[in-house]
C-alpha cells in the first residue's frame, strides 16, 4: 500500500496575473505558499494552516487546481495538493508578515520566470495550475504533467 507524503499549497497572483512566490531558509529554490499535511489534516486545512504560518495571513482560499503525484523514489512517493488562492488585494499584501524561522522573503513573478525560480518538477504543476485556473476545472497530474488521452477498455457484458 502507497504511503505518501502530502503536501497542499496556494497559487496567489497580484493584480497583474504575478504569481506570489515564497523563499525558504532551507532551500535553494524558490516555492509556492504551502507544506505536509499533519495528521488528521485535509489537504484544504493544512493549505489554510501553511498559509498563516508562512505569511501570517487568512486570505479566502478557493478550489482546487492540481493534484500532482510526483515519482521521487529516493524520497518516496508524495501526492501535492495546489488551491487557488485567487488575487490578494492590496490590503492582504500589505498584511504579509513572514514566518521568519521559514521565510526569508517573497515576491510577485510573472509565470513565465517560474523555469529559472522553481525546480522542474514543480514548474510544470504550477504551470499546469495556472492552465486549470484560466479553464475553470482541477486537473489530475502525475510528475506535473497531465497524462495523455487513453481509452478505456470496454466494459460490455458478454
Amino acid at each position: 500500500m502507497a504511503s505518501p507524503h502530502a503536501a497542499a499549497g496556494a497559487l496567489f497572483f497580484d493584480d497583474h496575473g504575478r504569481l506570489l512566490l515564497v523563499d525558504p531558509h532551507y532551500k535553494d529554490c524558490h516555492d509556492v505558499p504551502g507544506g505536509y499535511i499533519e495528521p488528521g489534516e485535509t489537504p484544504f486545512q493544512a493549505c489554510v494552516r501553511e498559509v498563516r504560518e508562512e505569511l501570517g495571513i487568512q486570505p479566502p482560499i478557493g478550489g482546487l487546481l492540481v493534484v500532482d503525484w510526483p515519482s521521487r523514489h529516493e524520497e518516496g512517493d508524495e501526492i501535492l495538493f495546489l488551491f487557488d488562492g485567487g488575487i490578494l488585494s492590496p490590503a492582504l499584501r500589505d498584511s504579509i508578515r513572514l514566518g521568519a524561522d521559514e521565510l526569508a522573503g517573497y515576491d510577485f513573478h510573472p509565470v513565465e520566470e517560474l523555469p529559472g525560480l522553481l525546480i522542474e518538477r514543480l514548474t510544470t504543476c504550477v504551470t499546469a495550475a495556472v492552465t486549470a485556473r484560466s479553464i475553470g476545472h482541477p486537473l489530475y497530474l502525475e510528475n506535473g504533467r497531465t497524462l495523455p488521452e487513453w481509452s478505456a477498455p470496454s466494459c460490455e457484458r458478454r
